[in-house]
């Protein structure tokens, strides 16, 4: 089942979840074309765990820094196209929702709690952690908080058939963090092997579902 559009109508151009994007395509393509070579930035600018606990590095940039450089890369195109598509659909109700300045600062704090919920679970990794998929997860926790029974139009494949599905947000964001869980449960006790950072996703979703609603802008009284 994979996502592709939403029914959830915005106020507001969303001109920082545009801008993300954007700065995500560009990233990609300096680290696919760099002469340094895409393993070579990744170790020099990923989130490396052991680093990020330890505050000792051989990065040229500090490990705090990491965090932040680490979630504007991404390993592949397949993998910078998934996290942009989910941006897309779900970034720009949140961003809707909390304004422009709050959402960047919302974003960015899912990515710490990812990266920190990653490092914890492997604190003596050496292996970088990059992409967008932190902070996306926490921007699907706050979709499934203030958006549950929005429509979101999907792809389902049976075999070489593909047929277009509406399914409520609940269900899509329910089964992909359900995935999200077990993976992460299933990679318990798997160290320094690469693939996904399956504990950096259910950081950032958990901190997005449990604390979107401290974002949200006060409502103002209106006198009459």
């Amino acid at each position: 089942m994979i996502p592709y559009k939403d029914d959830n109508p915005t106020n507001k151009i969303p001109f920082v979840t545009i801008g993300i994007i954007l700065l995500n395509i560009l990233i990609f393509l300096f680290e696919a074309t760099s002469r340094s070579g895409m393993k070579e930035i990744t170790y020099a600018y990923g989130a490396i765990p052991h680093y990020i606990m330890t505050l000792d590095t051989e990065q040229p940039i500090h490990p705090m820094l990491t965090i932040f450089s680490s979630m504007f890369m991404h390993g592949g195109l397949f993998h910078l196209a998934g996290n942009m598509l989910y941006l897309w659909i779900f970034g720009n109700n949140i961003e809707d929702r909390l304004g422009h300045v709050r959402f960047i600062l919302f974003y960015l704090f899912c990515g710490i709690a990812s990266a920190y919920a990653h490092a914890i679970t492997e604190p003596d990794s050496l292996m970088p952690m990059i992409g967008a998929s932190g902070a996306v997860s926490g921007i699907l926790g706050a979709y499934l908080i203030l958006f549950p029974k929005a429509t979101v139009y999907t792809l389902l494949f049976l075999g070489f058939f593909v047929t277009t599905l509406k399914v409520p947000a609940l269900i899509v964001i329910g089964f992909w963090a359900i995935i999200q869980f077990v993976n992460g449960l299933m990679s318990t006790g798997v160290n320094g092997r690469g693939g996904i950072a399956w504990f950096a996703h259910i950081g950032g979703f958990l901190i997005g579902l449990v604390t979107i609603k401290l974002w949200l802008p006060r409502r103002t009284k209106q006198w009459l």
